[in-house]
Parts: structure tokens; C-alpha cells; sequence
């Protein structure tokens, strides 16, 4: 069958994950993504650690993460040759996907707004930190930089707030622009399919991230107030008690109770009762909200004990199935291990270039008329000879 994006050509310019990951979501469903890069080969070519040790810009696991299922070309737009490479390559395309500042673009020659006018159909999807117009649009940016200005930085951290905001994993900014660029591409391959015609569209990270907010924005737009970051749970107005608790085995579980929750709070002091440290919390007193704002932190002090005598695989097993949200916190080497990730297949092996093969995250989402995985990322300049030969 079919992939979601078979039959579509792209062709990347992208140097940022947010790009590079929106076209590896492509990629991933079916189409034809042809990454276009310098001589030398994209940023993310030269970001470690490196397969092996050696620094070698076909063995970057940060490139591996964002290119799987792409064919890579390499066009040096200083030179009048390769600019035309590039236009011949555009030309053949349904999407030319940019991550590039205006400025960076007019260096490669690409013009976004006459490469639609002379070509109707093409969609150009430009990713970009500040968007493609306005004060900022030529201001450099990072995942960092991009969460700080989007306002989400400053809901990120600690409950000691002495110490300034945290920057949370794993390319937040990137990745939610990402998922914004990929939305508005979906809606513009529609109004294409409807009507014929692509289209310019100009997905801005700082825009992405500013509605973003989580709780912020609501919090401000009805009873103005401010949140303030805590670690590991959701900012609030007001500080909330801590969600981490440890257990026998050393492993801390996230546990966030919820007072309000009359279901929640039986579930959870029959289960301590069954244990035997439920103390006081089955006296009707404590059937009372009001009674158990009063004494949270006897409650947060029983709870530690209760935690601190079981493991923590019997306390997620046990907490699920008395319906309570709780579960370990894992390391992202434990998700290999991972028995609901494992039996969904989540994990992909890839073949690499050199008969090895090494397990990669699978699609994120799955289609029952069918889906994609993905293949090993390209070296550098793979298929140029190819791609250009065959154009």
C-alpha cells in the first residue's frame, strides 16, 4: 500500500532540526525528500558524538536523528553551476522546504515569493527562528534563544528560584516547530489539492513557541496571573507540593495527586491501607477537600513512606491499575527495554552503509492503510550524481 507522503518531492534546505525533522517526517511516510547541501556537508554533519569515536560527518548520531530516509546532494550555490543545479532541482519538486533567515536565502539565491509566482504549484515551507518578515526577521536564534523569547524558557526549572530557568531536552523549540511547520503544510497540500495551487507558508519557531504557553496562557488571559516554574510538574500561580517520590529500589516515580479527585484519593488510600501505612487518611475528616488542603503535608509525608517501601515496577503496576497517573522516571537508554515501546515495535534496526545495523525511533504516529520506517540516513553527497543526472 501507499504511504501517507508517497509520490511528493521535496527538496530540503534545511540546517536547524526544526526543518531537518519535518522533512525526516516525510521522509519517513514516502516521499521523495532530496536533502541539498553544501560541499562540506549541513551543520548538523559536524554536531557529535560520532558513531565509533571518530569525528567523521557520515557518522554524526545528531545528523542520523533528523535525516533517515532522505537522499542527500551536495550544490555549492557560490557558483553559478550550482545555482542552476538548485533551480533545476526546485523545479521538479511538489515542496522546497527552508530553514534559512532572508538574508541567508537571498545568499543562495532562493527567492520564496518568485518561485511561486513562476511555478503555481509548488508549496514553499519556510522554517525559519522569527519568520520571513518583520524587525527580527534576520536575528540568529537557537533552541535555547527560541524557547527564551517564545516565553516558555521561564516555565522551565526548578522550585528554587534562586537559580535561573532550565532548558528541558531534546530540542523543544525545534520540535515544536516542527509540528506547526508540518500542520500547515497538510493544510496547504489540500487547498492544493482542491484548487491547484501551492503556496508560500512561512512558519515563524518564536510564533510557534509563543502559543505554546501550556498553563501560562490561560493563567493570564482570565485571572491574570503569573505562573511559576517547579520542578518536575506544571508551573502554577502558586507553588504546588512536590510529584517525585523514591522508591525501594531507588527508582523515582512521578505521582501527582490531584485533592480534588474524590475516585483518586479512595483509590489511593485503599491502597495504602492495604499496605498498612494509611494511618489516619481513611478517617472520614479526610473525606473533606477542604480538610485535605489543610493537611497536605501529612499526607505528602505518608506518601514518601509508602513509596519508599515498594519497588517501583510494583507501584506502576499497582497505581495503573487502581486508575491513578503515576509511573518511574527512566533514563532515555531505558526506553530499549521498554516492554510497550517493544511490543509496538516502536524501535526500528536499520541497515547503514556498511552492512551494520543500529535501532532507530520509529514514526510517531501509525496508519492503518499503512506504514513507513525508516531508512538509513544518506552520507554526504550520496546521490548527487544520480539526482542531477537524472534531472
Amino acid at each position: 500500500m501507499e504511504l501517507a507522503y508517497s509520490g511528493l518531492v521535496v527538496v530540503e534546505l534545511a540546517d536547524d532540526p526544526a526543518g531537518e525533522y519535518t522533512g525526516k517526517l516525510l521522509a519517513d511516510q514516502g516521499s521523495d525528500v532530496i536533502k541539498v547541501e553544501p560541499p562540506g556537508g549541513a551543520a548538523s554533519r559536524h554536531i557529535g558524538p560520532y558513531a565509533g569515536g571518530d569525528v567523521d560527518p557520515d557518522k554524526s548520531l545528531n545528523f542520523w536523528t533528523y535525516n533517515t530516509s532522505k537522499r542527500s546532494v551536495t550544490v555549492d550555490t557560490d557558483r553559478e553551476e550550482g545555482r542552476a543545479a538548485l533551480a533545476d532541482l526546485i523545479a521538479g519538486a511538489d515542496i522546497l522546504l527552508t530553514t534559512g533567515r532572508p538574508v541567508d536565502l537571498e545568499a543562495q539565491g532562493v527567492d520564496l515569493e518568485r518561485l511561486c509566482a513562476e511555478q503555481p504549484r509548488l508549496i514553499a515551507l519556510s522554517v525559519s527562528p522569527f519568520g520571513l518578515t518583520g524587525p527580527w526577521a534576520n536575528y540568529r536564534s537557537s533552541d535555547l534563544v527560541g524557547l527564551a523569547m517564545g516565553g516558555l524558557l521561564t516555565t522551565c526549572g526548578y522550585d528554587d528560584h534562586s537559580i535561573p530557568p532550565i532548558r528541558p531536552g531534546g530540542n523543544q523549540g525545534y520540535m515544536t516547530a516542527a509540528s506547526f511547520a508540518l500542520c500547515g503544510l497538510l493544510l496547504a497540500l489540500i487547498e492544493r489539492q482542491n484548487t491547484g495551487q501551492g503556496q508560500l507558508v512561512d512558519v515563524s519557531m518564536h510564533e510557534s513557541i509563543a502559543v505554546t504557553g501550556e498553563l501560562a496562557n490561560p493563567y493570564w488571559f482570565y485571572p491574570k496571573a503569573l505562573v511559576q516554574r517547579q520542578t518536575c510538574r506544571h508551573a502554577q500561580p502558586e507553588p504546588t507540593q512536590p510529584a517525585l517520590f523514591q522508591c525501594a529500589d531507588g527508582v523515582w516515580v512521578y505521582f501527582a495527586l490531584i485533592l480534588a479527585d474524590q475516585h483518586a484519593w479512595k483509590a489511593l488510600t485503599s491502597w495504602m491501607e492495604s499496605a498498612g501505612v494509611a494511618a489516619d487518611l481513611v478517617d472520614d475528616e479526610y473525606l473533606s477537600l477542604a480538610y485535605r488542603q489543610e493537611n497536605f503535608s501529612h499526607i505528602q509525608e505518608l506518601l514518601e513512606v509508602f513509596f519508599l517501601i515498594q519497588d517501583s515496577g510494583t507501584v506502576y503496576r499497582e497505581g495503573q491499575g487502581r486508575g491513578l497517573p503515576i509511573g518511574p522516571l527512566r533514563a532515555p537508554e531505558e526506553l530499549f527495554d521498554d516492554e510497550h515501546l517493544a511490543e509496538r515495535g516502536f524501535f526500528v534496526p536499520v541497515e547503514m552503509h556498511d552492512g551494520s545495523s543500529a535501532l532507530f525511533p520509529g514514526t510517531p504516529y501509525r496508519f492503518s492503510g499503512g506504514d513507513g520506517a525508516p531508512t538509513r540516513p544518506p552520507r554526504l553527497g550520496e546521490h548527487t550524481e544520480e539526482v542531477l543526472a537524472h534531472d
